[in-house]
């Protein structure tokens, strides 16, 4: 499968250093920092060759890269396509990811948020996450509606896996 990746040139250059792209701590806010951990949990459990490692994050389709913003304006980075098997990577839905983000219940429905703040759902916030991996499910809620964008972690990625390697500037 095609998956892609934008990366500063500093991480770039330093995958090309090592012969593998790994993620980085360091690039993540610690307010965020437990949801990435419950991410790294869940690559734990379901990719079976998890190395522990921070995730590197992909797209399942190709970022357009005038829109991307996913770097700072005037930085320079990478786009690259990287091709990898199903059982390396874990997909979910980017918007409930956001959820997880922000630390709040992943409700399907009005009617199931209202139940959660009543304390009359047998499930945890926690347990409710999980739908970010069920992203064809809870596209059939109203909640959940619209646009359909996904994302995906994996292991570190050995450069002999990267197909396309695209320098730009972020604008």
């Amino acid at each position: 499968m095609k998956f892609w990746t934008i990366q500063s040139i500093g991480a770039w250059n330093h995958a090309l250093s090592i012969g593998y792209l790994v993620g980085n701590r360091n690039y993540v806010s610690d307010e965020f920092l437990s949801s990435y951990q419950w991410m790294i949990n869940h690559l734990k459990k379901r990719l079976p060759h998890y190395s522990g490692e921070f995730p590197v994050w992909l797209w399942t389709k190709r970022p357009d890269l005038r829109t991307s913003g996913k770097l700072e304006k005037g930085q320079r980075g990478v786009l690259l396509e990287v091709e990898l098997n199903d059982y390396e990577v874990l997909i979910s839905d980017f918007m409930a990811w956001h959820i997880v983000l922000s630390n709040h219940f992943l409700a399907l429905t009005e009617e199931e948020e209202n139940e959660y703040h009543k304390d009359l759902l047998s499930i945890t916030k926690e347990e409710s996450w999980k739908r970010i991996f069920d992203y064809k499910m809870i596209k059939q809620f109203e909640y959940w509606e619209g646009v359909e964008v996904l994302q995906a972690v994996s292991d570190r990625i050995d450069i002999k896996r990267i197909r396309l390697i695209r320098e730009f500037i972020s604008r």
